[in-house]
């Protein structure tokens, strides 16, 4: 008995089906023999798998003829083969490291895969690292290096995220929503099949707008889309017979405290939103992408093929899901019908968000934020210091394009950004509380600044110039700028001049890069504001670490600890992992305090509380304890990291001592940092438009009952 009926799925595009599937079925079932992949061929050793009939059942050239539906027959042969790979794979791991639990072997067997993603590849040992190398050699003559690396990471990160599953299962862990997302990108393989659409269509993506945020964009939201729906259909096979935990209806159910139906259908609404951010971006982004980056007609044509080889492999992918007996796909009679709200609420993800609502003052909840706010004792000179420092930079001056100066000394002196500086850095000296404290005005009185000159004129082009000129603003060689147009240029250029200078080149790249995502992330709020469009949840908290200024003062934190920690600690998923939770904690816990300010007073859509309630369909306090449950849930991922996965790095490394001393400091700054950022919401008026009597400032008594009553009543409709 399925434990859910399949929800009404978002299927946009129509499936397709390649002419060349039967001699591919040919093809593959003698591959996966000759690879040593079935039972009657497989190494000495190896646990039976597959047998034949299982293969044929799972029918893996079905699901690549309907996800490459207009590649010739030599090229379906190859991206078949591939899939059959990464499902041996898939299983294989199951059975020999995650059932055990062998962390050990596991480590030691996925160490050894790179080496076959050669043309000069050792001698193979099993199926999966002989498959490896023959394909490899067939794939990557015909590619540019640029494609190869990208295509090597991408089949790394697929092969080496399988430990993070398996320490979930043995922890007994369900991870949170956010943690699952980001995680299951790069375990789940969509980003692998992404690349491989472009070998599929004959195209590469243009190298300079790879990492640009519009291309960024569509493959995680391809990657989350083919995930999610992969999810719903495979939570019977994973949670009743694999023991599986890492599965988004299983985060859904456990995060929301609701039944595994109405946790389906969340995860579907999620999957709709995913869905709807790739049209998005495909229709409002890409064509502004083709004119900034110069692109020519045949790289355009070529982001066009790959685009809608991405929808071909959405809509082939769901068709292959309803037929393949890998999953459980069966259906009962008349459910169309009996779904239709969860239709309806699918096309309501799309309503314009009305502005300017009266939502009166935001209970604030009690947030599980345990640590100890210190406060270093230079904060009344830092404050002194930085109101004569914002008006020699012009912040308190009039501005051509608008009726009173954006801030005036009042207003500077009651947002306490010395009391946010103090604590987020209670060990500093006077002289760099002064910068850190400087840093805080200068990234707040953009964050004002912009919206007050672009956001009121809707004047995206004034915008994207403003975004263009940082970079310039701040030379790595320390050379000449252009003469600041503004308050903010102007405070920009002088920080970084008095930032960068002690750098070495490393930091001055890593931190001129926080900023300028900073910036360009106000460029994507406007984008919302011109299209009336309250954000999609993910690209929501993904986006929000940017224009926070979250990313830009951790990595001032990182920069003075460059000396002690080598450069490739900051790279691993475990000191990502351990900086994003912590963002999210602060950005959230903003979002609640600046509820009111921004959704009545300023008319914002970008706020995480906001995404919420639209995202769900529900009001303000049925929103809050989710996203209080949210920050709570990131907050212990941040102390889960430091306990278990922070020691394993350290001897996986083989961290010195000064190293691992440097460390566990980076991890107390993080601490300082996440209380420094709630005592400044709580002693700054730079929310005071909230107008919440101190006795309102109480937990709210909402929890996840509240929440699983509402979206149970929601769920029947």
């Amino acid at each position: 008995m399925q434990p859910f009926e399949l929800p009404d799925f978002y299927l946009p595009y129509p499936a397709r089906l390649n002419p060349h599937l039967e001699p591919t079925r040919v093809h593959s079932r003698a591959w996966a023999r000759d690879m040593g992949m079935l039972d009657e061929t497989r190494d000495p050793g190896t646990p039976d798998i597959w047998d034949e009939a299982e293969l044929d059942a799972h029918d893996y050239p079905l699901l690549c003829a309907y996800t490459h539906p207009d590649c010739d027959g030599p090229e379906l042969d190859l991206i078949t083969d591939w899939y059959v790979w990464v499902f041996y794979f898939d299983d294989h791991f199951l059975e020999v490291f995650k059932k055990p639990q062998d962390h050990t072997g596991a480590r030691s067997y996925l160490d050894r895969l790179p080496l076959f993603m050669s043309l000069e590849p050792p001698e193979a040992t099993n199926a999966v690292e002989r498959g490896l190398a023959d394909l490899w050699a067939r794939t990557v003559p015909s590619r540019s290096d640029a494609w190869r690396e990208r295509f090597a990471v991408s089949t790394d990160n697929l092969l080496r995220e399988s430990l993070w599953e398996l320490r979930n299962i043995s922890d007994g862990r369900v991870p949170n929503p956010v943690e699952y997302i980001e995680m299951r990108r790069k375990v789940g393989g969509a980003p692998w099949s992404a690349d491989l659409v472009e070998h599929a269509a004959g195209v590469e993506i243009p190298e300079r707008v790879v990492a640009t945020r519009p291309l960024r964009v569509l493959k995680d939201t391809f990657s989350d889309g083919v995930h999610l729906r992969n999810d719903i259909f495979s939570y019977q096979r994973e949670t009743e017979r694999e023991g599986e935990i890492n599965n988004c209806v299983l985060v859904m159910e456990r995060f929301l405290d609701v039944a595994p139906q109405t946790a389906a259908d969340t995860v579907n609404d999620l999957l709709t939103s995913r869905l709807r951010q790739f049209e998005n971006t495909t229709l409002t982004e890409l064509p502004q992408l083709f004119e900034e980056a110069s692109l020519d007609p045949s790289e355009r044509a070529a982001v066009a093929a790959y685009v809608k080889g991405l929808q071909d492999w959405q809509s082939g992918g769901h068709e292959w899901h309803e037929s393949s007996s890998r999953y459980m796909n069966k259906r009962s009679l008349g459910m169309s019908a009996a779904r239709l709200p969860a239709i309806v609420k699918s096309a309501r993800l799309s309503v314009p968000h009305v502005p300017h609502q009266k939502v009166g003052p935001t209970p604030l909840p009690d947030f599980d934020v345990p640590y100890r706010a210190r406060v270093n004792p230079h904060r009344a000179r830092a404050g002194r210091n930085c109101i004569e420092w914002a008006g020699l930079m012009g912040m308190f001056s009039p501005h051509p394009r608008l009726p009173v100066p954006i801030w005036n000394p009042d207003k500077l002196r009651g947002c306490a950004l010395e009391i946010c500086a103090a604590s987020i850095s209670p060990d500093l000296s006077a002289d760099a509380l002064d910068l850190a404290t400087q840093w805080l005005a200068v990234g707040t009185y953009g964050d004002d600044y912009f919206p007050a000159v672009y956001n009121r004129d809707r004047d995206m082009a004034g915008a994207k110039l403003f975004n263009a000129r940082v970079p310039g603003l701040l030379p790595l060689d320390l050379g000449d700028t252009p003469a600041p147009e503004n308050a903010f240029e102007k405070g920009l250029a002088d920080l970084w001049r008095r930032t960068a200078a002690p750098m070495d080149d490393r930091g001055r790249r890593e931190f001129r890069a926080s900023v300028e995502h900073m910036v360009e992330s106000w460029v994507w709020e406007l984008n919302n504001h011109l299209q009336g469009r309250v954000p999609d949840p993910v690209d929501y908290v993904e986006m929000r670490r940017h224009t926070f200024g979250s990313e830009m003062t951790m990595a001032l934190s990182r920069i003075e600890h460059s000396a002690a920690i080598p450069a490739e600690v900051f790279r691993t998923r475990t000191l990502r992992e351990l900086d994003v939770s912590a963002m999210d904690v602060a950005c959230l816990m903003n979002d609640v305090f600046s509820y009111q300010k921004e959704i009545e007073y300023e008319g914002e859509l970008n706020n995480g509380l906001l995404a919420v309630q639209h995202f769900f369909d529900c009001g303000r306090d049925e929103a809050l304890p989710i996203v209080n449950d949210l920050i709570t849930s990131r907050r212990r991922q941040f102390e889960h990291l430091v306990a278990n996965d922070l020691p394993a790095l350290c001897d996986d490394l083989a961290l010195d001592g000064r190293a691992r001393t440097a460390l566990d400091a980076y991890v107390e700054e993080i601490r300082d940092w996440m209380a420094g950022i709630l005592k400044w919401h709580r002693e700054s008026d730079r929310y005071d438009e909230r107008a919440v009597p101190a006795r309102d400032l109480r937990p709210t008594g909402l929890g996840t009952s509240a929440v699983r009553a509402f979206l149970t009543q929601a769920a029947r409709g």
